[in-house]
């Protein structure tokens, strides 16, 4: 899957054969936003436009826009998963939540820098 960012949101783009066009929407909120483009400058700038006609409309109605994620999260584990987590995080000298983010971080392929 490929994505966009600006602004905070994120947007997940697919190509549509039938229309020839670069298809856009924001991810991880619930309001449905949409843009396209025929190439990736156009894309951009309506990916661009459509963040910023979100946050315009959210305010002109009152409405508080839509965040896609806070960045926190809230984890069950089972208590011995959790007992060898403390552990793996303490053996690398980090506290759980550092650990974990790095441990997440590689196996998503994501940046932390």
């Amino acid at each position: 899957m490929n994505v966009m960012s600006y602004m905070g949101y994120t947007a997940r783009i697919e190509y549509s054969d039938e229309d020839g066009l670069l298809i856009g929407h924001l991810a991880g909120i619930k309001d449905v936003v949409g843009f396209h483009g025929e190439s990736v400058s156009e894309l951009r700038a309506a990916f661009e436009e459509a963040v910023v006609d979100y946050l315009d409309t959210c305010r002109k109605l009152g409405k508080e826009p839509q965040k896609a994620y806070s960045g926190k999260l809230s984890l069950r584990l089972e208590p011995s998963l959790h007992a060898t987590v403390a552990v793996k995080a303490e053996l690398a000298h980090k506290s759980i939540n550092q650990w974990v983010t790095e441990v997440l971080a590689k196996e998503a392929r994501f940046s932390l820098g």
